[in-house]
């Protein structure tokens, strides 16, 4: 077994749990709340082009996070793999993954552009009517598929950061691409009469294959800075199939569980195309300023993975135990003080990006009835962290299939066309199987725990 170089990463195993949150969520969430403040300008830039353009906006997101789905889960299956080799002081053996990550990445972003292409007309029929929206949705698309190579890897390079403790870089990398995007969407969107072109609303997707297209090669750049290539240079990222099919096993079920939230969003799409494009595009807006108030959660629960992770592999789970607490009682405040906000200040928020009466009331409904549930989510992220960890992805795809397969559909159906609620029954429906779906994966985790605990002694 290869020794670990200490320089090389950060021992998550040792020191004070505050400390490594400290050092890892923050930059986290710093890197989230950019991420999602690019999406914020997409958002207000679609706005001043018109309502159907913040619709179409709002639909082909869902269908190309459903399409990099697979991406999300290999960046969680590297960071626990590579974190639970590194917890071993296994050097070659998280060093291997790494690599072969990197190549099951660059084959995966192949496969999903060509999928892309052929099914996702398919997927925005199904959600949209014809019109303006959906032709803004399908364009959209087309030009943002040729840069899945650049999503995928960025999405793999960043799970090898994370298990090693490196936060910082995504970091770094999102507040760059923030920067750019402010600068060329209105670039590309409106052009600059008699030196550079207007193209419209696709100019919204133009920009985001530049600025993804840095945040992959600086996320690379960081990755081989960790020598994974030191002596095999890039000999391995010849496939290895044992290698593979474990990062499929560990991948695949946070990928479907990630799949399901997005055809979660599908049914909620799906009941609202019958209140109009106001719907659409309010619950759209709505969706990004409840994103921007999750964001500490998102990298709080986040660093829960690699933390858990390492200490797994090195048997200490007394610390998991210490991180998974810390993790619940930070995330309680933040998700208290959040839905305050949203209560109080929802109407407000939804002013910084539509002046449309209606699409505000609709908004507004959406925040205050998932203001009192955010700290449900806040659980729910931690879960499936600690699933994660415990190389038990299997258990978060379970839980999903429950809540955003079969709960949300059977709930938001209840409460709308047998409870005649409206609108309001679509968010009932949503917070009604988020509730349940966490006292499901509270059951799973606590049998979970209580089984590796028994296997320790």
């Amino acid at each position: 077994m290869a020794e670990t170089n200490p320089e090389r990463r950060k021992d998550l195993t040792r020191g004070l749990i505050s400390d490594h949150y400290k050092r890892m969520a923050i930059p986290m969430a710093i890197g989230m709340v950019f991420s999602t403040l690019y999406n914020v300008v997409d958002t207000f830039y679609a706005g001043l082009i018109s309502t159907w353009a913040q619709a179409g906006l709002a639909i082909a997101s869902q269908v190309f996070i459903l399409l990099i789905a697979l991406g999300f889960g290999l960046s969680s299956a590297l960071s626990a793999l590579v974190g639970h080799a590194l917890g071993e002081e296994d050097q070659e053996a998280s060093d291997l993954i790494a690599r072969q990550g990197i190549g099951f990445g660059i084959l995966l972003s192949l496969l999903l552009a060509i999928a892309g292409y052929l099914f996702a007309p398919e997927l925005i029929e199904i959600i949209s009517e014809p019109g303006e929206y959906r032709d803004a949705a399908n364009s959209y698309l087309r030009v943002l598929l040729t840069g899945t190579i650049f999503f995928l890897l960025a999405y793999a390079g960043n799970g090898i950061l994370q298990a090693h403790g490196d936060t910082e870089s995504m970091k770094r990398a999102q507040i760059a691409a923030f920067f750019a995007n402010l600068v060329l969407n209105p670039l590309f969107i409106f052009g600059i009469p008699g030196v550079f072109p207007a193209f419209g609303f696709d100019g919204l997707a133009l920009s985001t294959l530049v600025c993804q297209s840095g945040v992959m090669g600086y996320i690379l750049v960081q990755v081989v800075r960790q020598q994974i290539f030191h002596e095999h240079r890039f000999s391995g990222l010849i496939p290895r199939f044992d290698i593979y099919l474990g990062i499929i096993n560990q991948a695949l079920p946070t990928s479907f569980s990630m799949m399901l939230m997005v055809i979660a969003g599908f049914v909620v799409q799906y009941f609202l195309k019958d209140f109009g494009s106001q719907a659409q595009a309010g619950y759209g807006v709505a969706l990004r300023i409840e994103q921007i108030l999750l964001l500490p959660v998102f990298g709080l629960t986040g660093s829960l993975l690699p933390i858990a992770a390492q200490n797994l592999g090195a048997k200490k789970l007394e610390r998991v135990k210490e991180a998974a607490v810390f993790c619940f009682k930070f995330g309680f405040i933040m998700t208290a003080t959040s839905g305050v906000l949203l209560w109080l200040l929802g109407e407000y928020l939804m002013l910084l990006f539509t002046r449309d009466p209606t699409v505000i009331e609709i908004g507004v409904s959406y925040l205050r009835v998932e203001g009192l549930i955010l700290w449900v989510y806040m659980l729910l992220f931690a879960f499936n962290s600690l699933f994660q960890a415990f190389k038990r992805p299997i258990l978060s795809l379970v839980v999903g299939i429950y809540r955003q397969g079969i709960g949300i559909a059977l709930f938001v159906w209840l409460y709308v066309e047998i409870a005649g609620l409206g609108i309001w029954g679509v968010w009932f429906g949503i917070a009604t199987s988020v509730t349940s779906g966490l006292l499901f994966s509270g059951v799973l985790l606590a049998r979970l725990a209580g089984k590796e605990t028994g296997h320790s002694h």
